[in-house]
């Protein structure tokens, strides 16, 4: 019995205990020039959806690789929450907003306004709105829109410019900012 006991401490356990006295460093995204050299051992992504309620705050990835029971509480997280349908999000989109956050150097978690969209809901949102792209990488699971409260737009968009991974959109008026892992663009003001 107490052999069943020690294996209830899993891998997962251990990172948590582990990360507790470990100081953080920002990812590492050997593919993409100027992504934050020389990262840590830990990833970490901190979110809260208002939709939801729900809050993360998981350790994804640590000495080279990436936490599998992790990465499947990062795809519940950012489902769908009108259909509630999840997909694999993207790992480098994943990585890209855990650097851009580290770079802000912040204790906040982001606000989680728009992670995995289905087919229905991102038709749903093109009617609504001029702004919504028909082959959004949204119904890729590659791409989120977060916010802060205690930084600016263009404060987060800047930070996650500078990792020169993906498309960065700045949504100012309804106080947003798009990250994705696709081609290396910027939109918005």
């Amino acid at each position: 019995m107490a052999a069943d006991t020690s294996a209830t401490l899993t891998r997962r356990a251990l990172l948590g205990a582990f990360a507790a006295t470990a100081a953080t460093a920002a990812p590492y995204y050997a593919n993409a020039a100027g992504f934050l050299r020389g990262g840590g051992d830990i990833r970490r992504l901190r979110m809260h959806s208002q939709r939801t309620g729900e809050t993360l705050e998981t350790i994804y990835w640590i000495e080279g690789e990436y936490i599998r029971e992790a990465l499947r509480e990062i795809n519940y997280f950012m489902r769908d929450w009108r259909t509630d349908g999840v997909t694999s999000i993207d790992n480098r989109a994943i990585d890209i907003m855990a650097a851009a956050h580290g770079l802000l150097e912040v204790d906040e978690p982001y606000m989680l306004l728009s992670g995995y969209r289905s087919p229905q809901t991102n038709a749903m949102l093109r009617r609504r709105s001029s702004g919504v792209a028909k082959n959004s990488l949204h119904l890729k699971g590659q791409a989120a829109d977060l916010r802060l409260n205690s930084r600016s737009v263009s404060q987060m968009a800047r930070a996650a410019e500078a990792c020169r991974a993906g498309g960065v959109g700045r949504y100012s008026r309804s106080n947003f900012v798009h990250m994705d892992c696709g081609t290396v663009r910027s939109w918005g003001r």
